[in-house]
């Protein structure tokens, strides 16, 4: 029998000894231990995603949608606006700001504030749509709207040299009221009433950094802005200026003023004046950019007066030098 073993007659060879793996093979059997969290893996796509989470737990605020904070984004200047809540609405309605449409909440419980809203887009033919109070809370970004809505139209602002145009095309002496820092729609509004009182012809707000023509401003003019002008001014400063080339006189409106506002000169002139804000007063380019700096006479006690209060006062004496 070929070979040798136990039935060869012959001894077995011994075997040489083999060379051992150092422990891989056991430790490889051993495994890797357990799984880590997928938010542990370098690889793990969603990574990102868990550690924002993660830091959003950290400042005390929540990722689901739901509970997370509304961001609004920058609205275009030719964008509408929307006006929510049922005071507003039919407050809005009732001093003529204009307005596209009506929003109303599907299955909205109808009171008197709602039936009257809905009464007077009626009678003005502005479109009244039912929609969901999801769409209302998107409209209004996440507002009060108590399932009514206004959409008002973008303003369309005139320009600086249109207001002193009309002045001219009415064969009126030229009044111009300019805003210098004011920032709220609603002081805006009361200047617009005065100088619609006071027979301005315009007024003139910055580009930047001041209040618009907005709902707010247009509520607390009382209808008044539908008439009177606004033009928009890139650069305030320069406006003025070009407005001196025109042959108008500057005065600024300031409780720094070195004279009272009813001893100025040449009120009865082709004017401009610019009002400044409660707190600030005038800027500095802007006041250098003035012929005058006045300033309304008052107590001590009061430190400053409201910038809307402060136009009408001014112009009402701008109005009695001229009749007289």
């Amino acid at each position: 029998m070929a070979g040798g073993g136990k039935g060869s007659g012959r001894p077995a060879k011994k075997k040489s000894p083999t060379k051992g793996t150092g422990g891989n093979v056991r430790r490889g059997l051993e495994g890797k231990g357990a799984t880590p969290p997928a938010h542990m893996r370098h690889w793990y796509k969603d990574k990102a995603r868990t550690e924002r989470i993660e830091r959003e737990e950290r400042t005390g605020r929540s990722s689901s949608s739901s509970s997370r904070p509304q961001t609004r984004t920058r609205r275009s200047e030719d964008a509408p606006e929307y006006i929510g809540g049922r005071n507003p609405v039919v407050e809005a309605l009732r001093a003529g700001v204009p307005a596209n449409a009506l929003y109303v909440a599907q299955r909205i419980d109808n009171d008197d504030r709602v039936k009257e809203s809905v009464r007077i887009a009626a009678d003005r033919g502005i479109a009244m749509l039912e929609v969901s109070r999801e769409k209302l809370d998107r409209l209004t970004e996440g507002g009060v709207h108590q399932g009514l809505a206004l959409q008002i139209p973008a303003y369309d602002y005139a320009h600086p040299e249109d207001l002193v145009e009309t002045a001219r095309d009415a064969a009126e002496v030229p009044l111009i009221v300019a805003l210098d820092g004011v920032t709220d729609p609603r002081n805006l509004g009361a200047i617009a009433r005065s100088a619609t009182a006071f027979g301005a012809h315009g007024l003139v707000v910055p580009s930047r950094r001041s209040a618009g023509v907005t709902a707010g401003a247009w509520k607390t003019s009382a209808g008044t802005l539908a008439t009177m002008s606004v033009a928009r001014a890139s650069n305030l400063t320069a406006t003025l200026r070009d407005y001196r080339d025109a042959g108008l006189f500057v005065i600024g409106l300031d409780g720094e003023g070195t004279v009272d506002v009813g001893d100025a000169n040449l009120l009865d002139g082709p004017l401009v004046v610019v009002v400044g804000s409660e707190g600030k007063g005038l800027s500095r380019l802007v006041r250098e950019a003035c012929d005058l700096v006045v300033r309304i006479p008052m107590n001590a006690a009061a430190e400053s007066l409201n910038a809307g209060v402060a136009a009408g006062i001014a112009l009402y004496e701008v109005a009695r030098h001229r009749k007289s």
